[in-house]
């Protein structure tokens, strides 16, 4: 089995015009929510992410590292790929496929309206979403040992939370 945790960076600023959109950063909201979906993989889900994957843009980047921190994974071998900004479905499929058949459980963070486009792929036409919020995470199963074959194997996705839906179970 693969398991991939897609996970949509986190609310950033658009505080300031002239800076260019991959360099945007968090804002305090989307720290705390990231915080929490943090906590909730970590003690809930007791996930097991065995390779962190980030878009360069700052907000993916710093997203990464919030969650990373949660598993003791070093903020300096987050994998940071460039074809993730603004990336493509496509992109994202190409770098899983890459990956050594030795990780079972990997993190990408990316960014929309890329990940509406592909978790909605892995689900059924009655359960697709409109928008996948930030700092949300879908986690999918691929039936297969071979991250080469994943296109070509059964798929489930086990979750999908955002920081609301953690709110509203309290």
């Amino acid at each position: 089995m693969k398991t991939v945790y897609f996970i949509r960076h986190a609310k950033s600023s658009w505080e300031n015009p002239e800076l260019p959109d991959h360099r945007r950063d968090l804002l305090e909201t989307g720290i705390k929510r990231t915080q929490k979906i943090s906590q909730w993989l970590m003690n809930i889900k007791q996930i097991a992410p065995e390779l962190f994957i980030s878009s360069p843009a700052t907000r993916a980047y710093k997203t990464a590292s919030i969650i990373a921190s949660y598993f003791s994974y070093p903020a300096d071998k987050i994998v940071v790929t460039p074809t993730l900004y603004p990336g493509s479905p496509e992109h994202i499929m190409e770098t899983l496929y890459a990956l050594p058949n030795s990780i079972n459980q990997v993190v990408i963070v990316a960014h929309n309206p890329v990940l509406t486009e592909l978790v909605n792929s892995f689900l059924e036409s009655d359960k697709r979403i409109f928008n996948f919020p930030t700092s949300a995470v879908a986690a999918v199963r691929f039936e297969t040992n071979e991250w080469e074959k994943i296109d070509l194997s059964n798929n489930h996705v086990d979750f999908l939370i955002t920081p609301k839906n953690i709110r509203s179970t309290k």
